[in-house]
Parts: structure tokens; sequence; C-alpha cells
């Protein structure tokens, strides 16, 4: 259980094949969030085509503790499809996080497709923080694309982050950004029980599995809950975090990001 103040709720936003889920494997390693000798390259990408297409089909989302100042920081990374068929998906992923991190490649520079992400972003009221990837290809224009995202943005393109997902360099960078420039959630335990559903698959075992951000309130097995869509009533069986593998907790307290069963078939 994480402080709100000590959380981060953010997504990835990226055009296809700009490095997105480079990035976030990344991160993964940085901050030890993946066990030894279980690396895979594009970890949150799960599914066969996922992998085989190089792109994000299904929003995946992973919690990462980050050391910064003496302090750890609960870092909810909330992913992204990366296809521009998947908006709606998107826009869910995104009303779940107070930042977002735009990674564009320094070869091919802003496509069509980043900038309708970045509205999508700025319409949820989220901070962006720029980012530019591949500065290590040969084909590199680092400089005038930093100009582009600027003129897009706003603000110095001397400011932008410079990194290469694939060699980790200036990823820590990254990290450090999320945690300074990102606000943490405004969120009150105290409050009446609010949470918004942004993902979910099926377990033929256990029922559908939820994907949540408390918004307000605190969960906790046991308590009932009614999605607003089917207005029926559920009982809460097991609840917890997502990292690589759910991990169970006792509950999740507002500005948490994590998953909850509830029998629901």
């Amino acid at each position: 259980m994480s402080e709100p103040k000590y959380i981060r709720n953010f997504s990835i936003i990226a055009h296809i094949d700009h490095g997105k889920s480079t990035l976030a494997d990344r991160m993964l390693e940085l901050t030890n969030s993946i066990p030894q000798g279980v690396l895979v390259e594009q970890i949150l990408d799960d599914m066969e085509l996922e992998r085989e297409r190089g792109i994000t089909i299904k929003a995946h989302a992973v919690r990462m503790d980050c050391q910064l100042g003496g302090n750890i920081y609960t870092l909810n990374l909330i992913d992204t499809p990366g296809h521009v068929d998947f908006a709606y998906e998107v826009s869910r992923s995104l009303a779940a996080c107070e930042g977002a991190v735009l990674v564009v490649d320094a070869s091919q520079g802003i496509e069509a497709q980043t900038v309708s992400n970045i509205y999508l972003a700025i319409e949820n009221d989220l901070e962006v923080i720029p980012v530019l990837n591949k500065i290590d290809l040969s084909s590199a224009r680092p400089d005038d694309v930093a100009e582009q995202i600027a003129e897009l943005l706003g603000g110095d393109a001397a400011d932008i982050i410079r990194i290469s997902a694939r060699t980790g360099e200036n990823v820590e960078q990254v990290l450090a950004a999320i945690i300074d420039k990102i606000p943490p959630p405004s969120a009150n335990s105290r409050l009446p029980l609010r949470a918004l559903i942004f993902d979910s698959y099926y377990d033929k075992y256990r029922g559908v599995v939820l994907y949540i951000r408390v918004m307000d309130g605190i969960l906790q097995r046991g308590d009932k809950i009614m999605p607003m869509a089917s207005q029926m009533e559920y009982e809460i069986d097991e609840l917890g975090y997502l990292k690589l593998e759910l991990e169970k907790t006792d509950k999740l307290i507002a500005g948490e990001v994590g998953y909850i069963i509830a029998n629901i078939k």
C-alpha cells in the first residue's frame, strides 16, 4: 500500500514502432521489476500477434517501485494500444492516469497518430513528458525532431529527454521526470468508493479479472461492488497489485491501481 503522494500513474503513448514496448522493458529492468533470468523483449506484449507484428493491441498495466531522493515511489504504467484503431481503449487507459510519456522516433519524427494521442492526453488534463527515442540510429535527426515536438507542445527543444530505449541510454532520466513532473493522484480514501475499470480479461476458472484505478475510497476483500454498466452487485473475492504476476493484497486505497476478482461470469 502506497500513500497517494508517492504514487505516479502514467501511460506511454507513441506511434507504432517508435519504441514504446522497448522503453517499458528498460523501465522494468531499471526498477528491478523483472526477476533475474526472466527477461523477454517486449515483456508487456504477451499476445503472440503483438510480438509478431511489433505492436501493442491490448492495454496492459504493471506496477514498479522506484527509489529517488531517499523515497520509494510506486509507478503504475498503464500501457496503451499502439494501433490507430484502438482510440477508445487508449482513452480509457489515459483516464486512469495523471501523466503520459510521449515517445517519438528520432529518425521518423512526429506521425499523425502521435498528434491524435497527444490531443487525447491533453483532453484528459495529463502532464505530457516528451521523449526522443532511437538517438543511437545513424538516420536519427534529434535536433530537427526535437524542434517538431517543441512546436507542437510548446516549451524548449533542449529540455526534451533524448534516449535509446534499445541500449538503455538516458532511460533513468525518464523515470526521474515521471516522479518529478507527473502529479500524484488527487485522491481521498475517506470519501465513498469511486473506481474506474480500464481493462479486463476472462479467466475460465475465476471469471472476469477487472483492472481498476481507485479514484476515491478504499476497496477490501468481501466488499460489495456494483459496476455502473451492469447495475449488478458482486462481492470481491480477491484483489491486488498488477506486477508481472498478480500480487494479492489486503486492500486498495485511493490513487492505487490494481485488480479485483469478484466471481463475475
